[in-house]
């Protein structure tokens, strides 16, 4: 499957992380994007990072844009990177 997008996370907070990530989603899925990337970063220690342990609950209010994800490929960042699948246009 094709990446229609990728978006970095790292550095913001997790009001901004959201905001973003909502914009990406509609924009690429807009765009006719099925599949995206989202870089949250790994985190430290085990319970992971705060952006990587949020992204489930945010994707779950984006469910008319997202119908899923999983973890990225190491190629493209492992456990710190999701795929994100989109909707497909109305």
């Amino acid at each position: 499957m094709d990446i229609g997008g990728r978006l970095d996370l790292h550095g913001m907070t997790q009001a901004e992380a959201q905001a973003a990530l909502a914009r990406f989603l509609a924009h690429h899925r807009a765009e006719g994007a099925r599949c995206v990337l989202v870089v949250t970063g790994k985190g430290r220690g085990d319970a992971g990072g705060v952006l990587k342990r949020a992204l489930p609950g945010w994707l779950a209010g984006l469910r008319t844009v997202a119908n899923g994800y999983a973890e990225a490929h190491t190629k493209h960042g492992g456990g710190g990177a999701y795929y994100v699948f989109l909707r497909a246009r109305d």
